[in-house]
This record gives structure tokens, sequence and C-alpha cells, in this order.
């Protein structure tokens, strides 16, 4: 077999795993996507507020 030919086949292979999911590779698309979204929306300036305030109570939380 050629290295064209190997080419090809190791195509049509991948191709037929992402067939094999069926709708789940669309579900995964969509997951992701709206992953990506979620990841890059900044934080609400009252919950930043919030979190440094957690962050600053911890370690007088510990020292009891």
């Amino acid at each position: 077999m050629s290295k064209d030919q190997q080419g090809a086949s190791g195509a049509k292979t991948r191709e037929a795993g992402a067939d094999a999911l069926g709708s789940n590779s669309e579900i995964g698309r969509k997951l992701k996507q709206y992953y990506d979204e979620l990841v890059s929306d900044e934080v609400p300036d009252r919950f930043a507020q919030l979190l440094s305030q957690l962050e600053h109570a911890a370690p007088s939380q510990k020292k009891d």
C-alpha cells in the first residue's frame, strides 16, 4: 500500500470514528462551544469582591 493510500485510509478511520458517535459528536461540539463562551465571560464586580473577602477571611479562620 502506498503512502497516499495509507493517508486516505487513516482519514477514513477518523471520519468513521466521528460518525460512530452520531449525535453525541454534535452534543460534544455544543458543550465545548458553551464552555468556551462561559470561560471567556468576565466575572461581575460584586462577585469578584465577594471572592476577595472570602480569600481574606479564610486565613483568619484557619488560625482558630
